[in-house]
């Protein structure tokens, strides 16, 4: 189990780091890191709930991302002074879009995919 914490943390950091520089690059669609942000969601929670089923860890994903983005309508002063700061905007956001919510299911769906097609059999080949 423990090598399949490491695998997951491995693929986290990697996700993050694209995530990021999706952000850098012009050219690349603001939608790609939406996209990435929620593959992230699905890894970490997969990373710290590693004894979840991949579906709970899915609507987990979906919960969260949807429940950062119902919270970008909450217009609080301490909480926009947390957006302002640069990883208070990647992790909160700035403001609702619709098109957003469907980032993030297509997100999550892709994540879970990986993870069930390739990812699962190698993690089990590794814990053997």
């Amino acid at each position: 189990m423990k090598k399949s914490r490491i695998f997951y943390f491995i693929i986290v950091i990697l996700v993050v780091l694209l995530g990021i520089t999706s952000r850098k690059i012009t050219g690349i669609p603001l939608f790609i890191g939406d996209i990435l942000y929620a593959v992230l969601i699905y890894f970490g929670f997969r990373f710290l709930l590693i004894t979840l089923k991949k579906s709970t860890s899915l609507l987990l994903s979906l919960l969260f991302c949807f429940g950062i983005e119902i919270l970008q309508l909450v217009q609080i002063d301490w909480l926009i002074t947390i957006r302002k700061t640069t990883l208070g905007h990647y992790v909160l956001g700035e403001g609702f879009l619709w098109s957003d919510l469907l980032c993030y299911i297509i997100g999550t769906s892709i994540a879970f995919l990986i993870d069930h097609l390739f990812l699962s059999s190698r993690i089990n080949q590794m814990n053997n």
